[in-house]
């Protein structure tokens, strides 16, 4: 290994004699560099090869390179790259290859090599690494569609590129992303094509033999690969979305209009389709040809005449496809142009009627999910329309009896009306829903309680949830317990709760740190309690949380009342319970903190 190591360098020496002689490095970092090169090369010839020891000498020639082209621009000297530059180039480009075929199903490895080529090699070294690659990740379609882009962009080869797609679709023959990006791949050579022919036929120019295909030249061939992908992949979004690319090819125009005639053909039946052709009344004006409105008025007037074309479509669309998918894309729509900021009354009158007409309409043929009577009813609040609200929240619970969140909204309707019924509600819905799902319910009657009701009542909605509420549930449920009993009762009061909740496992980390926090906010914080709550703390996170360990050292040492004494003995505690990873945060930790105090 010592001979292969010595000849390896041996072979540097040529040219690091010439970063010596022509001033680029100086004897001094020439040994440097030297050294560490054998180094690296030990790395990597030894028998026990691991993968960070070939990226990190490919990091060290990679920084190297680049220090020798900022020296090379500062001292003004661009020559000799062929016996500098490419030689260490050459070598790792030889590290590269032996990694790639020990790790071959490392494609992270297989990247950087890319990326390094494409920087630092030629272009028919890349499409060679570029076809190793894809010979052994031939099942990742990413990669095929990475390669053409490189072949086509920038290489400018068209038909390189194409060959690499019509391989990647015999391994992948119905994915879709290989026949969008094929489709745009063609659709662009054409335009490229056509743009070319333009400018020779402008300036007069004689092209000689250059001939141009009309069959590339008008997209035949990308209307060829729409044609097989629709035959292969029948879904109205993959059609949209090879539509959505023809579109941004202006001469593509009878491309774009077949594949929307075809849309509407093939998937009437799919409410994507009608959503679709819906939307697009909004990027056609009124009457084509006229100046685009100035005025603001006229503007908003245009949009609305948009906004009714679009909703004469989804009117349609639902008397034809009367399913709860199409009625929740017109209600969709509805609900993200009233969304829309607009200035003009009548405008946002007109979206706000539309929307609530949608939402009756669907709701009498019984097309409404369970999350659209929630989007109606809030709605309905936002406008304080609490009479329909609340009609609209009891028509959706008897169809989703055994919802909490339908629950959940008649108790806020009956909140934000200031209904006497609240309270009764709260304990009906307890009734009828199962317990492991009403800790929602009990957090919002437990908020509800505290603005409406007294302090004794508010504690015994509490005190009921904790009993009813168990597992990982409740332990959201006790640091709210805790938050409202230090806001209505201070410190005492949330000392008083801790004290009788300790025991009522399961607990998180927060709950300790919220009493914690609480008695540090005291004018007379006092170390003992502190101790306490810190050692029971421990007693269920000390193996687990490192953070804990060092915040107990900290309060010992700056607490007026604190032990410094005691630091040592809780230093050792923690090593015997903190584990693997935890232990090594924690010794990093300690050793920061103490650096800090010398």
């Amino acid at each position: 290994m010592a001979e292969i190591i010595q000849e390896r360098i041996e072979d540097r020496l040529p040219e690091l004699e010439q970063l010596e002689r022509i001033g680029l490095f100086s004897r001094a970092e020439i040994k440097a560099i030297i050294k560490k090169a054998s180094d690296l090369e030990y790395r990597i010839q030894r028998r026990t090869l691991f993968k960070e020891d070939f990226i990190n000498y490919v990091q060290y020639e990679i920084n190297l390179l680049e220090l020798i082209q900022r020296r090379r621009v500062r001292i003004g000297y661009s020559f000799k790259k062929d016996e500098i530059e490419d030689s260490i180039v050459h070598r790792v480009r030889g590290v590269f290859r032996r990694a790639s075929a020990k790790w071959k199903d490392d494609v992270q490895l297989w990247l950087s090599y890319i990326v390094f080529c494409k920087k630092w090699a030629t272009k028919v070294q890349l499409s060679k690494v570029f076809s190793a690659m894809l010979a052994i990740h031939s099942n990742k379609p990413a990669l095929w569609i990475m390669a053409a882009k490189w072949e086509m962009e920038d290489r400018l080869s068209s038909e390189s590129a194409r060959q690499l797609f019509l391989r990647a679709l015999r391994f992948h023959p119905e994915c879709p992303k290989l026949y969008q990006e094929y489709f745009r791949m063609e659709l662009m050579h054409a335009e490229k094509l056509r743009k070319e022919k333009q400018e020779f036929e402008k300036a007069k120019m004689d092209v000689g033999n250059l001939e141009y295909a009309e069959e590339i030249l008008t997209g035949e061939l990308a209307r060829i690969i729409y044609k097989n992908a629709v035959s292969i992949i029948k879904s109205a979004e993959f059609h949209v979305s090879l539509l959505s690319i023809a579109r941004l090819f202006d001469f593509a125009k009878d491309l774009q209009r077949e594949i929307y005639d075809d849309l509407q053909a093939v998937h009437t039946d799919d409410p994507f389709t009608w959503d679709y052709v819906a939307r697009r009344e909004l990027e056609i004006e009124s009457q084509p040809g006229e100046e685009p409105p100035a005025m603001k008025q006229a503007k908003a007037a245009e949009v609305g005449r948009r906004e009714e074309r679009c909703c004469a479509v989804y009117e349609e669309a639902v008397k034809t496809l009367s399913t709860e998918a199409m009625w929740k894309c017109y209600i969709n729509f509805c609900m993200e142009r009233f969304a829309k900021k607009t200035n003009s009354r009548l405008l946002r009158e007109k979206r706000l009627e539309r929307t609530m007409v949608a939402f009756r309409k669907a709701h009498k043929l019984k097309l409404l999910p369970e999350f659209q009577y929630k989007q109606w009813i809030e709605l309905l609040l936002h406008r304080d329309f609490f009479k329909e609200a609340l009609e609209v929240v009891e028509a959706g619970m008897e169809l989703f009896r055994d919802s909490v969140t339908m629950w959940q909204m008649k108790l806020r309707v009956l909140i934000d009306s200031k209904s006497p019924d609240t309270a009764m509600l709260f304990e009906e819905a307890f009734v009828h829903l199962k317990p492991q799902i009403c800790l929602p319910l009990w957090i919002s009657w437990a908020e509800w309680s505290e603005g409406a009701k007294s302090q004794e009542d508010t504690e015994a909605i509490f005190k009921k949830a904790i009993l009813a509420v168990t597992g990982a549930d409740s332990v959201t449920l006790k640091e709210k317990y805790l938050d409202w009993a230090y806001r209505s009762g201070g410190c005492k009061k949330a000392r008083a709760v801790f004290k009788s909740l300790q025991e009522s496992r399961p607990f998180s980390v927060d709950f300790f740190r919220k009493i914690i926090q609480f008695e540090k906010e005291q004018e007379s914080c006092k170390m003992v309690n502190l101790r306490e709550y810190y050692e029971r703390a421990l007693r269920e996170f000390g193996s687990v949380d490192s953070d804990l360990w060092m915040d107990y050292i900290k309060e010992e040492l700056n607490h007026p009342h604190g032990r410094p004494e005691n630091c040592g003995q809780i230093y050792w505690r923690a090593m015997k319970m903190l584990q693997g990873e935890s232990a090594e945060q924690f010794v990093a930790k300690h050793a920061m903190h103490q650096a800090g105090h010398l």
